[in-house]
């Protein structure tokens, strides 16, 4: 279904990221990799995918926040690649306090990250998209930017200015052939959300479970080749957003 073309991953070493890059590479596509720090865990994806699936992938180093080091590795992933046509941006992290007692450095960093990496990396990848006029952005936000959460202003705003965001490029790029949605995932197992089995906000899940890293893959895989489908936020959330 994607074989041919080729996906960049942010964040892509563990937890969503990683269900996203071994869903792309089981659809036929190639994969880049972008991790901030675990080289073994982005080399370990990146051998998965090559042993399973027979698909070239290869592990980036970069930190999204910096507009020059995504500059650099898109060149990097251009020169491998050749070109592009999907960008996931998934890289996140998460800072988590009350409003009143949280630093600002702490509200800086997320918003860098989650925000801001995914603006330098849209940037970048941009001219690519736009020089073969084929191009699919998905943002991985979360359900917390469009309902707000108690001790995560700065994560609640860095995702629903992604949604903003998603929808802006979305509006802009289209005449261009090129699509922007992004996936809203809720309560989703990974080693980020830790143990949640006595988190109260799990019984206000329609579904009544948490979900899994490859729910949130399936919903890319979606937007990934839904050619009429722009500038929309995909739930996957057990029905907690409605």
């Amino acid at each position: 279904m994607l074989k041919g073309k080729t996906a960049v991953v942010s964040g892509g070493s563990r937890g969503i990221g990683e269900a996203i890059v071994y869903k792309m590479a089981s659809l036929g596509a190639n994969v880049a990799v972008i991790y901030a720090g675990n080289a073994s865990a982005a080399e370990h994806v990146c051998e998965q995918c090559r042993q399973q699936y027979g698909v070239e992938a290869k592990a980036y180093q970069c930190d999204v926040a910096d507009f020059s080091a995504v500059k650099d590795t898109v060149a990097r992933i251009k020169a491998d690649f050749g070109t592009a046509q999907i960008l996931v941006n998934n890289a996140g992290i998460t800072r988590d306090g009350l409003l009143a007692r949280m630093r600002e450095e702490d509200f800086d960093a997320v918003l860098d990250t989650n925000l801001k990496g995914a603006f330098n990396m849209t940037r970048h990848m941009a001219g690519l998209f736009i020089r073969g006029r084929e191009g699919c952005i998905i943002n991985i936000t979360s359900v917390a930017g469009m309902m707000g959460n108690a001790g995560q202003c700065n994560y609640s705003a860095s995702k629903a200015g992604l949604i903003g965001l998603t929808k802006s490029v979305a509006k802009e790029l289209a005449p261009r052939g090129i699509r922007c949605n992004a996936v809203a995932p809720g309560f989703i197992a990974t080693d980020m959300t830790g143990d949640q089995a006595d988190n109260p906000l799990l019984s206000m899940i329609p579904l009544g479970k948490m979900g899994e890293t490859e729910d949130v893959a399936d919903a890319v895989a979606y937007l990934a080749t839904a050619k009429y489908v722009t500038g929309d936020v995909l739930r996957v959330d057990g029905g907690i957003a409605m």
